[in-house]
């Protein structure tokens, strides 16, 4: 059984490597070309929104005899909404969202350099207080930028995403390429 897996396991590895490298070269134009990739992620997003707000809405009818029908159609409606709005403002869905990027990376910072000050007599707090630190600067060079930069910053964002998935699956093709 297990000599029959292998030969299959050997492919999958070889497809995974491919999307690997496809999504590194991805990453590349993404970062090289910001704002197509930033472009490109904000009308995904929106039209996830759109997407969503049907499934709401359909659930919602289909649940109009239970409690709750008139919260579940606004729901859906406010995500259908959201998600027109989106497709419609592209660039200004992206600067909120380069501004909600920036909020929590700065909530985050701090709660982490707290966290550094509790852990400070152990090993190795000074790597949680750098974490916290960097995600502080990041934060405050996103706000410092804000709107002007929210295209470039989202576009480098999800090229070096792309980058970072495409590494660990290339990785994870080479384990199943090599598996006994």
């Amino acid at each position: 059984m297990t000599e029959q897996a292998t030969p299959e396991l050997s492919k999958a590895g070889g497809w995974v490597i491919v999307w690997g490298v496809l999504l590194m070269v991805a990453g590349i134009v993404a970062i090289v070309e910001p704002a197509i990739a930033a472009m490109a992620t904000a009308l995904l997003i929106a039209w996830l929104f759109v997407f969503a707000g049907i499934v709401e809405l359909v659930y919602a009818f289909q649940q109009r005899a239970h409690d709750g029908f008139p919260w579940k159609l606004i729901a859906g409606l406010a995500t259908l909404a959201a998600g027109v709005c989106m497709l419609m403002f592209p660039t200004a869905s992206l600067a909120t969202l380069v501004l909600l990027i920036g909020a929590l990376l700065m909530a985050s910072g701090i709660s982490s350099v707290l966290l550094a000050f509790k852990l400070r007599p152990r090993a190795r707090w000074g790597w949680v207080l750098f974490d916290g630190a960097l995600s502080i600067v990041i934060a405050i060079m996103i706000a410092s930028g804000w709107p002007q930069n929210s295209i470039d910053f989202v576009g480098i964002l999800v090229g070096f995403c792309l980058i970072s998935n495409g590494v660990w699956r290339i990785m994870l093709g080479r384990a199943l390429h090599a598996a006994p």
